[in-house]
């Protein structure tokens, strides 16, 4: 599924610091204090900011960035990298976006739409990449596919069932709520109209209103109450009709054991059948915008004068269409980083997962085959606010902790807001299965239709380290995919405070015992220590 994160209330400098520029910059072992104390930033950020701010300096701006501007500004300049095919396996890109359109791969051992697999790499037609959704958008989740195929005999079964009554519960309460809600703001917008005969109404003019009608009283109460969240009657609406979709697809499609979207006719359980799908490689529908997104902030290209800058240039985006709406199958998943890995990419962003994986070593060989093949395998860490160390959360590297690849990166998320608060509150964490984190929450980038939006999720904080990954492999392409990993992580800004997790002021923990570097992605950083390998 992809880790875009939909809210939750549906349900209810330490280490080393690199100082200078360029390949003649000092590595300076700082006291940690120098991060740690930094200064928090007390101003709200401003427009300019919250659409940049993954790219910020902690130092320069008080907000925990990657320090990209600083890194362009002060070490790349006017380098000359080389170009690096970075792999979006996701749930397709619009690769006519004005932002994207010129930082696209393009297979020119194909022809277009000819019919034929000119490149004998058995997909036909693959221009940009390749769609092994067909027409699909609408799946089940995994545990929901175990269920319907009635294997009593799974290990997983009874959990399946238990797991699956309990969710469709929470839901079908959640829906009966919002659709509470519905009625009340519609009811409490329509009272107001007609008073002030008209629907442009103020919230200064709302609460100068004198009355002992019962209604108006009521409507005037709730319009308050959303003001105090920061919401008019207009917002209030979207994020309700936004919840109910996001409500229904869970119980229309997402927990429908009748139901299932495949369209491709392969055997899902045969890793052998391949060739299926297309090479359309855009989204079926004009709000599957999850690719877009992912692929604006890896490389939507710099300085054009258009809506945001992709963290790395000299890069070409592959676009694997392999993400429904819903849990991704196993098989696509392997065969699109295998895909990915055949022609050319040396850095794949996943920005998707599940907690049930029936063939989860086909995902695991095929990580290791992108290891095998000097390729970077950036994943997300997922959005239940959990420890995944103690649970199960695919695809993963590892079997009982056990790595099969050393070029597989996990990423947890970050908010702007450096301190107490730095981890966003539904990022998975883990000290052994994941690595790093990055900017997560409220990441402006691209949205289909030559569109500009702010989400958050893991999904957002993996392809900011994907670009990272895809900097250093352009500026320094003798490193390894191996080498490229361990400076990502050890180039880090180390943060030993204690920080929340999990959005609850109660749970308190270590920030060094979140991940396995306890460190927060910095590019200038990173190209520093790659330069002096």
């Amino acid at each position: 599924m992809k880790f875009n994160y939909r809210s939750l209330a549906y349900l209810s400098l330490a280490g080393t610091l690199f100082l200078g520029c360029g390949s003649t910059a000092e590595i300076l072992s700082t006291p940690i204090e120098n991060i740690d104390s930094s200064p928090l930033k007390v101003t709200e950020l401003t427009d300019v900011e919250k659409k940049h701010w993954g790219h910020l300096d902690l130092v320069k701006d008080t907000i925990p960035g990657m320090s990209v501007d600083k890194a362009y500004t002060e070490i790349i300049k006017d380098k000359k990298g080389t170009k690096v095919i970075v792999a979006v396996i996701d749930s397709g890109i619009d690769i006519d976006h004005e932002d994207l359109r010129n930082v696209l791969w393009t297979n020119e051992d194909e022809i277009p739409n000819n019919g034929i697999d000119d490149d004998k790499n058995g997909y036909i037609d693959d221009i940009h990449g390749w769609n092994f959704l067909g027409d699909a958008y609408d799946e089940q989740l995994e545990y929901v596919r175990l269920i319907a195929s009635g294997d009593t005999t799974d290990p997983r079964y009874d959990e399946a069932v238990a797991l699956l009554e309990e969710e469709s519960k929470s839901y079908v309460d959640a829906k009966a709520r919002y659709d509470q809600i519905a009625q009340a703001v519609n009811g409490a917008d329509e009272v107001l109209t007609k008073h002030f005969g008209k629907s442009d109404y103020t919230i200064q003019e709302v609460n100068a209103i004198t009355t002992e009608n019962e209604a108006l009283t009521q409507a005037i109460q709730i319009a308050n109450g959303m003001n105090g969240n920061g919401l008019s009657f207009a917002d209030a609406k979207v994020e309700i009709e936004n919840a109910l979709v996001s409500i229904n697809e869970r119980l229309n499609f997402h927990f429908n054991p009748n139901f299932s979207g495949r369209t491709t006719g392969d055997d899902i359980n045969d890793l052998s059948d391949i060739g299926y799908g297309n090479g359309n490689v855009k989204p079926v529908k004009s709000d599957e915008s999850h690719g877009t997104h992912v692929a604006g902030i890896i490389g939507a290209e710099r300085h054009n004068g258009l809506g945001v800058d992709g963290i790395a240039n000299n890069i070409e985006i592959m676009s694997v269409r392999a993400v429904p709406n819903g849990d991704e199958y196993d098989k696509d998943v392997a065969l699109a980083i295998r895909y990915a890995v055949d022609n050319g990419a040396k850095v794949i962003n996943g920005s998707f997962g599940k907690s049930f994986s029936p063939h989860a070593e086909w995902v695991r060989d095929a990580i290791k085959y992108a290891s095998d093949n000097d390729v970077v395998f950036v994943h997300a860490a997922g959005n239940d606010s959990k420890n995944v160390d103690e649970g199960t959360n695919f695809p993963d590297d590892n079997v009982n902790f056990e790595e099969i690849s050393n070029t597989y990166i996990r990423v947890g998320s970050l908010t702007s807001k450096y301190g107490s608060k730095i981890v966003s509150g539904f990022s998975n964490y883990g000290k052994k299965n994941v690595d790093v984190f990055a900017p997560g929450s409220a990441i402006y980038s691209t949205f289909p239709d030559n569109d500009y939006k702010s989400i958050s999720g893991t999904s957002m904080a993996s392809p900011a380290v994907a670009g990272a990954v895809a900097l250093v492999r352009s500026y320094y392409p003798k490193l390894s995919a191996a080498q490229v990993k361990q400076v990502i992580l050890d180039s880090g800004l180390a943060i030993t405070t204690k920080v929340v997790v999990g959005g609850d002021a109660s749970n308190i923990k270590s920030f060094a015992d979140l991940s396995k570097s306890g460190r927060i992605v910095n590019v200038y950083n990173a190209l520093i220590m790659a330069s002096k390998l």
